[in-house]
């Protein structure tokens, strides 16, 4: 039984998402990191490689160990994708049993000061491949995560442990990692999150939080589930950013509407108004289409598995249909401006033509006057 099991060994990975620009111009920056840096490759070595692939991979740049404090060193990782989106990758090693790695976990979940640490590595290195980075922002859209990679269960007797050996013996451990709670959970929430783990074969598992994930794997078959969840939450973090950009435009929609809702005269710049916005709205559908295209799973259940898993845990259909419906809404807007434009003209059409006779009329009353 596992109630015996000695030893954990595996490593914690802290994943910081940035939005830090419009675009990063990917073919410029591995111009800039020179060997540095090359695109994300191989990562799905063994479940159907060939039918799991990115449009347009991102770029990892590996740097030197980072010091968080305390002495610990650990590995570091950036990541750039071509929508702007950065992700720094803190690697924690671990070796203990579950109280021991739970007690780590809780650490490295509740440390408050990674995070602005993380924030400066991304900044510097930001600052580094500038001419990179398209329109950069100051005010950075931010998403964590954090994912505990169990490379090796071993039991008593020195045999690697299966993955219903571990959801049967120690599933409160395992969402414990997955809630980042330090304490047990109800049985109820426990059966709830661990009802939709995932295994490929009997000694993998992966089991995915909206905060955290656990994922029992060789490190690189894992890799691959990294990957797939970072992607899942890359997309989290740009269809928060197009929601709010989609929020501000509507307002300065209303806001225009509402400066030209009297004046007549106003009205006229309306087709100006609507084409811009609405050439943004376009510029947004096209976007978050591409975003949807990034990565493609084809007839490859396992990994579209995961990552349909990923997306419900981490509310990136909520994100996406509600950027679906405030496009819905700037479409019908933009229809609106348009027809308001139309009766403005047509008013003011026919308000030319009554002049233009009005004026007959007189110009022709004035000549019967002259000639009487």
């Amino acid at each position: 039984m596992l109630k015996d099991l000695v030893l954990l060994r595996g490593c914690f990975r802290l994943l910081f998402l940035y939005d830090v620009a419009e675009a990063i111009d990917l073919r410029r920056l591995r111009e800039l990191l020179g060997p540095r840096g090359g695109p994300v490759k191989g990562v799905f070595p063994r479940r159907t490689p060939e039918y799991v692939r990115f449009e347009e991979a991102p770029i990892i740049e590996h740097i030197e160990p980072v010091n968080l404090g305390a002495g610990q060193r650990v590995a570091c990782s950036l990541k750039y994708y071509s929508f702007a989106v950065l992700v720094v990758q803190l690697e924690v090693p671990f070796e203990g049993e579950w109280s021991a790695v739970l007690a780590q976990a809780s650490r490295w979940m509740d440390a408050a000061e990674i995070d602005s640490h993380a924030r400066e590595i991304g900044r510097r290195h930001v600052e580094q491949v500038a001419p990179a980075i398209i329109h950069p922002t100051q005010d950075w859209l931010y998403e964590s995560y954090f994912i505990t990679s169990l490379e090796q269960v071993v039991k008593p007797g020195g045999e690697a442990a299966k993955a219903a050996e571990l959801l049967a013996d120690h599933a409160s451990e395992i969402v414990q990692l997955v809630r980042g709670e330090f304490t047990p959970l109800a049985p109820k929430t426990t059966a709830e999150i661990l009802e939709t783990s995932v295994s490929y074969y009997p000694t993998d598992l992966v089991v995915v939080g909206s905060t955290a994930a656990l994922i029992y794997d060789r490190a690189e078959d894992a890799a691959a589930t990294f990957q797939v969840i970072e992607y899942a939450k890359m997309q989290l973090l740009e269809f928060r950013y197009y929601d709010g950009l989609m929020t501000r435009l509507l307002s300065d929609v209303y806001d225009a509407l509402e400066a030209k809702r009297n004046l007549l005269l106003q009205r006229w710049s309306l087709p100006r108004d609507a084409q811009r916005f609405n050439t943004i709205r376009l510029d947004v559908m096209e976007l978050t289409e591409r975003i949807d295209n990034a990565i493609k799973f084809v007839s490859d259940v396992y990994y579209a598995r995961v990552y349909r898993l990923a997306a419900a845990r981490l509310g990136v259909s909520e994100y996406r249909n509600l950027v679906d419906e405030k496009l819905r809404t700037m479409g019908e807007l933009y229809d609106f401006m348009v027809d308001q434009f139309n009766e403005s003209r047509s008013f003011v059409l026919e308000l030319a033509v009554a002049v233009m006779a009005l004026l007959d009329v007189i110009l022709f009353a004035i000549l019967l006057a002259k000639g009487g």
